[in-house]
């Protein structure tokens, strides 16, 4: 019995990384349908707040009402109707929010006990946000990969840099880009996390340099919770060389659980230390579920899409499920 084998090449070869790019692209068009079908079931009751205001970008012409004045009239486009238009422009308090889903080798597990990947969950739950935040009025944009955008087609177009840059080195990084991010702005990270604390608190530390908020998913298999693997069992690792034999791996679950709530809670502690949030997913659970819990932690009781640290009236369970 083998566990944790990827049936994919190295991410580190080109033959890999050509494979991971066809594979990406074959999936994208049911991973954004997913990603719909997750963020059309969660916004319902959900409201944006993408209105006219102040501001200079253009939003949408309307029809003249008899509250407005003569010089709100957009004559030009008038002229090619019978009727009298206004041009509105968006209310410019919109919040960027900056997305990154971890596209490494490691993101590929998946056990028998989990329909999907870590990978195709992440990019689903991606999606799914960046569809449910431009239908709030806000602009999003993916960490090394496209510019803020509060466009409607916004998470396709996501989906689409996504295509073009899949099997490109730089998108196969376990951490996301070290950019420093503008003030005002959030970030949402969906990770594995199974880097050392050290180094994701570094990472993570340039991001929230200027006071950005934000917030972390872990996505996990249920396997990678529980080791839930009996008698003689070969572990290969997905991003290297590594092996181990294990002649009884029920002997080593009591150890493996220790050391991965160890590990969590070293994250669970970069995520405080930053101000930000973190929730853990497992891929065996609706994406409707972190979804949902991640836009309570977003949302404000003005219900301005805002971060808003999760309350607590007594001590929690490290982290939060979904």
């Amino acid at each position: 019995m083998s566990a944790g084998i990827s049936d994919s090449p190295s991410g580190g070869s080109v033959f890999g990384l050509e494979n991971e790019a066809h594979g990406l692209a074959e999936r994208l068009p049911d991973l954004v349908l997913e990603a719909m079908r997750v963020a059309n079931t969660v916004a319902h009751g959900i409201h944006g707040r993408r209105r006219a205001g102040p501001g200079e970008t253009f939003w949408q012409f309307r029809h003249f009402q008899f509250s407005d004045t003569a010089q709100m009239i957009d004559w030009r486009r008038s002229a090619s109707s019978d009727q009298l238009f206004v041009r509105e422009r968006e209310w410019e308090a919109a919040h960027t929010v900056w997305l990154w889903s971890d596209r490494s080798p490691s993101m590929r597990f998946q056990s028998e006990l989990s329909q999907t990947s870590k990978h195709d969950r992440a990019l689903v739950l991606m999606l799914a946000l960046s569809e449910l935040l431009v239908r709030g009025g806000e602009r999003i944009g993916v960490l090394g990969l496209t510019q803020p955008t509060a466009s409607r087609r916004a998470s396709t177009r996501v989906a689409e840099a996504l295509a073009t840059s899949a099997g490109l080195p730089s998108q196969a990084a376990s951490l996301p880009p070290p950019v420093r991010l503008g003030r005002f702005t959030s970030a949402v990270i969906i990770s594995d996390f199974l880097d050392p604390p050290e180094e994701i608190g570094q990472r993570l530390g340039v991001l929230a340099a200027n006071g950005v908020e934000g917030h972390l998913v872990q996505v996990l298999d249920p396997a990678e919770e529980t080791l839930p693997y009996e008698g003689r069992a070969e572990f290969l690792g997905l991003e290297g060389d590594d092996r181990m034999l294990a002649n009884r791996v029920e002997a080593l679950r009591e150890r493996y659980v220790e050391k991965l709530a160890l590990h969590r809670a070293a994250v669970e502690q970069v995520a405080r230390r930053m101000g930000w949030s973190f929730l853990v997913h497992h891929t065996d659970r609706p994406a409707g579920e972190a979804l949902l819990s991640l836009f309570t932690r977003m949302t404000s009781a003005a219900g301005d899409y805002r971060w808003s640290q999760p309350q607590s009236s007594g001590p929690a369970r490290p982290g939060g499920r979904a």
